[in-house]
């Protein structure tokens, strides 16, 4: 067993092998290419899968091929994130000297990092190879996507469209380059050999990514939470909670899995959830939903973006059709309250506070369980509970008074990266707390020349004056 097991991985590693010299040879074709030439490919890239049709197309068979999320959430993104995640990119400098810092005399000269490795996962398995793509693309680098096995068709079919775009740009086709019959072995090889790893995915994934060897990328687990204070228009907060809950049937890392409300509010904003569509489980109802989320203490596969009709009959519930969203009313956080963690459905978890100073102790506390350092919303106009949410939740974003999981991997009204891959910082275990872009993919040379003037140390007694006055 253990001699058939060796011979297997060689044939994996000489698979990676093979379309990693595909991918070199493609990348160092474009090395020398001008800012120009590498904008232009991006956008044909793009284009070539977000005209309507083909974005209807993939949409469809995305949802048909996955069973997970609907075809509205998967056409947004197809449509337009990856529209606006090239117009994020287009005008910035990627090519030669990307900056000049005249008071330090540096200047710094973008350079590509070679193969990148990307992972991506089967629950945003559209938008996110074109994103990660345009990124390592707009750097001059080349990709290979290794996806999940349950969105290898939907890969094959959007990475075949790039390289079609590619090919009519008189580019190397093999820019891009999808695995379409993925497995763990091969991404893992796959990992070993690129120069860098892009990894969106679970926790399993994002560890093994780190532990490869090859500097990696990696994201946090999401279990974002949603404060609504007494300042807070509700009519605004309720529906966009609503929209950020069900984009996409809670596909999303970023969607509201827990909200927190002011005691002062908290029944007229769930009057406001209902007319939105939500439905409040009682206890019994909340016992029988968790039993179908959880197996042995995982989410089970089955109830991963699907419907709340759906989740209803599974656990059920008797329910009326016109539910979008069901509100779960929880009172602690951790592993014995299994709905502060993220839950990947359209299962929201409601808690009440007194303050702000509740409400940032108890974010801090779920997320201690799960999310930390990914994302937390709030929704209100007093900016000094805004200032003060941001200052002492430990989250590498605060959306104030937006829709959640549109808008915290960048969207037209906010200012933020667009991306699908967000750094969770130490707080998560990732090397990067930032929204991930091409600016992540490149090396940089930084040439320093002597200042005009030398730069003087002060005397001591100026320099350590604090420290000297302590002592007398």
């Amino acid at each position: 067993m253990a001699a058939e097991a060796a011979v297997a991985a060689t044939e994996e590693a000489k698979t990676i092998a093979a379309l990693i010299e595909r991918s070199r040879k493609a990348q160092a074709q474009i090395e020398n290419y001008t800012q120009e030439q590498v904008d232009e490919l991006i956008t044909a890239m793009v284009w070539a899968v977000a005209q309507q049709d083909v974005a209807e197309k993939i949409a469809q068979f995305t949802v048909e091929e996955t069973q997970l999320g609907n075809y509205e959430g998967k056409y947004l993104k197809i449509f337009k994130k990856t529209r606006a995640a090239l117009f994020d990119i287009i005008n910035d400098k990627s090519v030669g000297v990307i900056a000049e810092d005249k008071e330090r005399n540096i200047v710094k000269i973008a350079k590509p990092v070679g193969v990148i490795g990307a992972l991506t996962p089967c629950t945003n398995p559209e938008a996110t190879p074109v994103i990660k793509s345009i990124s390592a693309v707009k750097g001059r680098n080349s990709i290979i996507i290794a996806p999940h096995p349950r969105s290898k068709l939907t890969n094959k079919m959007i990475c075949d469209l790039m390289r079609e775009a590619l090919k009519a740009c008189g580019a190397p086709e093999d820019l891009v380059i999808s695995i379409d019959s993925p497995s763990m072995e091969l991404t893992g090889e796959l990992m070993k050999q690129c120069d860098r790893i892009l990894a969106t995915g679970g926790a399993p994934m994002v560890k093994s990514a780190y532990s490869s060897g090859t500097p990696a990328l990696g994201v946090g687990a999401g279990n974002a939470v949603i404060t609504v204070d007494d300042s807070a228009n509700l009519d605004e907060a309720a529906e966009k909670i609503r929209i950020s809950k069900t984009l996409d049937l809670a596909a999303s890392c970023s969607s509201d899995n827990a909200v927190i409300a002011f005691e002062s509010i908290k029944d007229e904003l769930l009057e406001k959830l209902v007319a939105q569509g939500g439905y409040i489980c009682n206890e019994e109802e909340k016992a029988k939903l968790q039993g179908i989320i959880w197996e042995d203490g995982h989410i089970a596969s089955r109830i991963v973006a699907q419907p709340a009709t759906v989740l209803a009959e599974m656990a059920g519930i008797e329910m009326a059709d016109d539910r979008t969203f069901l509100i779960v009313p929880e009172t602690g956080a951790g592993p014995a309250h299994p709905f502060s963690g993220e839950k990947m459905s359209v299962v929201m978890a409601f808690y009440t506070v007194k303050d702000i100073d509740g409400a940032i102790a108890l974010t801090n506390e779920i997320q201690a369980y799960q999310g930390q350092g990914h994302s937390c919303g709030i929704y209100s106009y007093n900016d000094d509970h805004i200032l003060k949410f941001a200052f002492a939740t430990k989250t590498s974003r605060v959306m104030v008074n937006q829709p959640q999981a549109p808008s915290n991997s960048g969207n037209v009204w906010n200012g933020m990266r667009q991306t699908f891959s967000l750094g969770c910082g130490s707080w998560g275990g990732n090397a990067t707390n930032n929204n991930i872009t091409w600016e992540d993919l490149i090396n940089v040379t930084w040439i320093s020349k002597p200042l005009a003037v030398n730069k003087e140390l002060p005397a001591d007694e100026v320099l350590f004056a604090s420290a000297i006055a302590k002592q007398k």
